[in-house]
């Protein structure tokens, strides 16, 4: 009788240690039909292309990942004779991953942070317009302030690597064709007029107006190519790249490139944002 009540016990304390041992494997809080999972979730792969969606004040906007690399920048073969003396020399240049804007900086953007819109041509989802380089710099302020990025123009640099299409590039003239009517608002088909943004077709980044909409202001200060040159600058000149409404086709192509006041504003010269990775 005691031997009997002795393996009896014993089945009961080994039972209860290995159901206690089962039960300790479960997470405090986890739900027990709920699948688990062995460390923290892997983040996404990050790639060419990858979106992430900002919200501010309600309104949402997309940056897009670039990685960094080596390319030719300016006046490349397929340039052709289109080809200004200040797209030239051509030389390669290496930047690094950056973020960029899907799009123009919308009005319904550019209200939202700073309160007011001054545009000419109207409409949330057209691209702000008619805004000097210094207005851009407390849009930034202010825009980093609500979001705590670091969000600023792109560099010259920067934006033709994008418009060309990264690690993605396909040699074209225009920012994702060598046809500007599918990619471009110009002046011959935009009635003179803005229009929203995202309603001609992308590059191979998935960015959209990179040519044509609206020109849009770069960080740097306007500077030839051609290094004998290079010191013969003024500060306050900046760079405008990708061609307007009111353009001719030659002022859509990736390495067009003009010069512009800081202080000057006009109704076809927008901003994109930038970030670095």
């Amino acid at each position: 009788m005691s031997k009997l009540i002795y393996k009896t016990t014993f089945f009961l304390f080994l039972y209860t240690l290995l159901t206690t041992a089962s039960y300790a494997q479960e997470p405090m809080g986890r739900m027990m039909d709920e699948p688990y999972i062995n460390g923290p979730a892997p983040k996404p792969v990050e790639t060419d292309g990858t979106k992430e969606t900002i919200t501010v004040n309600g309104v949402s906007f997309r940056m897009v990942k670039v990685k960094g690399g080596s390319f030719v920048m300016g006046a490349t073969d397929e340039q052709g004779s289109d080809a200004e003396i200040d797209e030239q020399p051509a030389h390669q240049v290496t930047v690094q991953d950056f973020l960029i804007g899907e799009t123009e900086v919308t009005q319904e953007l550019w209200e939202a942070v700073m309160g007011f819109n001054n545009s000419h041509y109207k409409g949330p989802q057209r691209p702000v317009e008619s805004m000097r380089y210094v207005d851009c710099e407390s849009f930034f302020f202010k825009l980093n302030f609500l979001t705590g990025r670091n969000f600023r123009l792109p560099t010259e640099a920067e934006w033709e690597y994008a418009a060309r299409g990264g690690r993605k590039a396909i040699p074209t003239k225009y920012a994702g064709s060598d046809n500007y009517d599918e990619v471009a608002w110009y002046c011959n088909n935009s009635g003179n007029v803005s229009h929203d943004v995202k309603t001609k077709a992308p590059n191979e980044l998935g960015l959209y107006d990179m040519s044509g909409n609206v020109d849009e202001w770069c960080s740097d200060v306007w500077a030839s190519y051609d290094p004998a040159l290079k010191s013969h600058t003024d500060p306050k000149v900046k760079v405008r790249r990708g061609g307007g409404f009111l353009d001719f086709a030659k002022h859509l192509r990736v390495s067009d490139r003009r010069s512009c006041s800081e202080q000057m504003w006009h109704n076809d010269i927008g901003l994109r944002l930038a970030e670095d990775k």
